[in-house]
């Protein structure tokens, strides 16, 4: 008598299969617990419907002739704010993405300070950001402008350097072999490579910072939030309809814009 051993084929073994296991029930643990958490009221989910409905009613007709006198000024700073936080946060950004770039600076303690910088930036959220430079400068546009180049450099500063890491080494081997200095290196050997990918972070980072202008303005960084937080305030809901497809309207035309510019770049 003979025996033929079958393979049994399984697409998971059963380590897998339990782990696969334990992390749906962790998934599973948080989740209910951040149910109980929350408090949901059954009464006000199913009273929204109505509540939306009522909303919606209070917002029509939209107080078109208020865009002018209320909202367009307040647009324009919106702009000015993304744009000059932008700018400064190109300021900053490059000399610690150039930090941060191992094969540039060769000093860990400088990389880590480099990094530490961007990682901070990015960790605090603008809302915060605004909310402590509207402490430091008063209520505005400049601790708005601030507050987006703050919050832009840890996003603008990480790319370039993850950038300038992985330029060819080709070009900077023969400008170094010639015995050009560091700057020229850095001009005629990393730039030209980077820019592309520079001024597409620059423009995408440009349309992130309208959406964020637009936001802080709740908590009295300047532009078109403080608009929209005083028609909430005031229960002029035809006016927040207006402000809402205001930024609405911007948001959707920076991106276009940007999509085109990026097209033109890279």
């Amino acid at each position: 008598m003979s025996y033929v051993n079958e393979r049994k084929w399984e697409r998971f073994t059963f380590r897998e299969r339990l782990a696969r296991f334990t992390v749906f029930l962790g998934f599973a643990v948080a989740l209910s617990i951040s149910m109980r958490t929350v408090e949901v009221i059954p009464e006000f989910l199913l009273d929204a419907p109505e509540q939306v409905v009522d909303l919606l009613t209070r917002m029509w007709p939209l107080d078109l002739g208020y865009y002018w006198e209320g909202i367009h000024p307040a647009m324009m700073e919106t702009l000015h704010i993304a744009t000059f936080g932008t700018l400064l946060a190109l300021v900053m950004a490059i000399p610690v993405g150039i930090m941060a770039a191992n094969n540039i600076v060769r000093f860990p303690l400088f990389n880590w300070l480099a990094k530490l910088i961007l990682v901070s930036s990015r960790s605090v959220n603008s809302l915060v950001w605004a909310l402590l430079f509207v402490a430091v400068f008063g209520p505005g546009a400049l601790a708005g402008t601030v507050c987006i180049g703050f919050r832009s450099v840890g996003f603008v500063g990480k790319l370039f350097a993850e950038a300038l890491e992985e330029v060819n080494p080709g070009p900077i081997e023969a400008l170094t072999a010639s015995g050009a200095s560091w700057f020229s290196i850095f001009l005629k050997g990393y730039w030209p490579q980077v820019a592309p990918a520079f001024w597409g972070i620059f423009l995408f980072r440009w349309d992130i910072n309208v959406r964020e202008s637009a936001v802080i303005g709740l908590v009295g960084a300047g532009g078109i939030g403080m608009v929209l937080d005083t028609a909430l305030n005031l229960f002029f809901w035809d006016r927040v309809s207006v402000v809402l497809l205001s930024i609405f309207t911007v948001v959707i035309l920076a991106e276009l814009l940007v999509t085109h510019i990026r097209k033109r770049i890279i």
